[in-house]
């Protein structure tokens, strides 16, 4: 049997937001669908442990199919987050800030 130490990696990755090279067990999996526990068939993106920790990690129930509606990674940018902003508030509301988040940030 190989001893333990052997049998670490010491594989790099890259943090999705940042681009900063980091040591595996420095990182944080991420799963673009919001779910990191199914594992079957996935490839996973990493952050780094400030990158994740700057993440809101609230579900993302209907995020992807939202992204893919308003065709992100296909348009420029501003139209894109027109589109966005638009649409999040014909579903959910207005995007204005609640009272009770104001009184958490002071």
């Amino acid at each position: 049997m190989w001893p333990w130490s052997s049998r670490r990696r010491t594989t790099t990755v890259t943090c999705l937001a940042c681009g900063d090279e980091v040591t595996r067990s420095k990182a944080r999996e991420y799963d673009k669908y919001g779910n990191r526990w199914d594992r079957e068939d996935k490839e996973f993106e990493y952050l780094c442990k400030s990158c994740d920790r700057e993440l809101c990690h609230h579900p993302r129930n209907e995020l992807e199919e939202l992204l893919v509606d308003l065709e992100a990674g296909e348009r420029d940018r501003t139209a894109f987050l027109d589109g966005y902003l638009a649409a999040v508030e014909e579903r959910y509301g207005p995007l204005e800030e609640r009272p009770e988040e104001r009184r958490e940030e002071r």
